[in-house]
């Protein structure tokens, strides 16, 4: 419901003449939901800035928080969005700081508000409602983009590329290998053959709990781009259980090397570029 020009230069003149009142009684009612949390004085900062913001949209001529005249007071419950969210607070607790506003007001006009005082009182209400709404709606979107941010940054710490020796790289593989890691593990790994010219590369799934067709394509396709970039794959880690499953799902490694632990496959890379390698017998003292 939109206001009326009336109703929005009444409701500006309210706000201007108990502005402090507003201010310090709404900064009461918020540091109790957000249980101490935030300091005082840097709630009055906040609710001095958005009661500033509501009078002024409401002088301007505002009648819908979507109005050209409350674009900066849209920017102010953005920003306040944005802010809360990154910094660990609910969408509900957000909401309700806008939502106080009307308790506040309330407040202000008394038992002896005449008719038209309280039409203005449900008219600012229900403009309220629009500004707690438009913070819920920014908050969630920007905590789905620190969550994909979080999400992106986990998958690049979780699928290291390591190198073992001169010409020799290696992708430990920890968890379950779903289609974006494995799209993460191929950048990486191809990445890295560039960077270092190995021609070797080893990919370890000593730490994959279980493989299925899936993962066995994901990995599959990975030694398939490392051989375009010219480098020799060989997959480590296969354990008796995987080896059994392996067979069961009929998967074919074809010519891959495959070996039971990682340091098996370095020493079958080690030998395929004429290093021996000799295990040092350890003397009794």
């Amino acid at each position: 419901m939109a206001l009326s020009p009336e109703e929005s230069g009444r409701l500006a003149d309210l706000l201007k003449e108990h502005a402090d009142g507003l201010v310090g009684r709404w900064a009461e009612l918020v540091g109790v939901t957000l249980q101490g949390r935030m300091t005082r004085p840097e709630l009055e900062r906040q609710t001095r800035e958005l009661q500033r913001g509501f009078q002024q949209a409401f002088a301007a001529g505002a009648r819908d928080l979507a109005d050209e005249e409350a674009a900066e007071l849209r920017a102010q419950l953005g920003e306040l969005s944005a802010t809360r969210a990154r910094q660990g607070f609910s969408a509900n607790e957000t909401a309700v700081s806008v939502f106080a506003f009307k308790e506040v007001l309330l407040g202000t006009l008394g038992d002896a508000a005449d008719v038209q005082t309280l039409r203005d009182y449900v008219a600012f209400t229900a403009f309220v409602d629009q500004a707690a709404l438009l913070t819920f709606d920014t908050f969630v979107r920007v905590r789905e983009a620190l969550i994909a941010d979080q999400a992106e940054q986990l998958l690049e710490l979780s699928t290291p590329v390591v190198k073992l020796w001169e010409g020799v790289v290696a992708v430990p593989l920890v968890g379950t290998l779903d289609s974006a890691r494995a799209q993460v593990v191929m950048e990486r790994l191809l990445q890295t053959l560039v960077d270092t010219g190995s021609p070797y590369a080893i990919i370890d799934i000593t730490g994959v709990p279980a493989v299925d067709t899936q993962v066995a394509q994901h990995i599959l396709k990975t030694v398939v781009a490392a051989r375009l970039m010219g480098a020799d794959c060989v997959i480590s880690g296969i354990r008796p259980q995987i080896a059994q499953t392996i067979v069961a799902l009929g998967i074919e490694f074809g010519d891959i090397a495959t070996k039971a632990s990682l340091a098996d496959a370095l020493r079958y890379v080690l030998g395929k570029n004429s290093y021996k390698v000799v295990v040092a017998k350890r003397t009794e003292r």
